[in-house]
């Protein structure tokens, strides 16, 4: 399975010719998303996240992923102050990829039994409108998945200014399990190697 960030929480994921995209945007800090897919999931409905206008969708092909949704909150409040949020947990090749959305709490015993064990888990780790460096580590080490890809941070010139950096959560491991990559896209394996996988944006 390909594994494709294209910033912000956006990722595309592709397997058998078959493209999802998850959590378009629109917003400041970030050029206009221009991309394409055979199906969209969005995690809620703020603009960094629902943007589909700028997914150019086709049509007519089976798709190979089945697609679990996982109804969780935006905040600490039970949604009080932003709403819902649903994760997204895509299964393909044999491969399980939790995306976490705009996470805003530690979940419950069942939000994180339904996510245990993924192969990949995309999580948040900003904080302001998500969780934070710390709760998304204290998930990561209860939820156990092979590999941990971080989203929802600030990074150079790009990103929300109110959200965190990278840093806070990555110095949070072995310098060793931490994976960058030279560019933004990266194969998800029954054999990848486990660790942190930092994408790099635009590349």
């Amino acid at each position: 399975m390909e594994i494709t960030w294209l910033g912000h929480a956006c990722f595309a994921l592709e397997s058998g010719g078959y493209r999802v995209v998850l959590d378009p945007y629109t917003m400041d800090g970030y050029p206009p998303l221009h991309t394409h897919a055979d199906a969209v999931y969005c995690s809620h409905g703020h603009h960094d996240h629902n943007y589909v206008e700028a997914v150019e969708l086709s049509t007519g092909k089976q798709s190979p992923f089945t697609v679990e949704k996982v109804a969780t909150f935006h905040d600490e409040k039970g949604g009080a102050l932003r709403g819902g949020n649903t994760m997204h947990i895509l299964r393909a090749e044999g491969l399980t990829v939790v995306h976490c959305g705009d996470l805003g709490h530690y979940p419950t015993p069942e939000q994180l039994a339904a996510i245990r064990g993924a192969d990949a888990l995309l999580i948040p780790v900003g904080g302001y409108y998500t969780i934070d460096a710390a709760t998304a580590k204290k998930i990561c080490d209860v939820a156990a998945p092979r590999v941990i890809v971080p989203m929802h941070y600030r990074h150079g010139s790009f990103g929300l200014r109110e959200v965190g950096t990278l840093d806070a959560f990555v110095s949070l491991f072995p310098a060793a399990q931490v994976h960058r990559e030279t560019g933004s896209r990266f194969t998800l394996t029954a054999a990848s190697p486990s660790g942190v996988v930092v994408p790099a944006y635009g590349k």
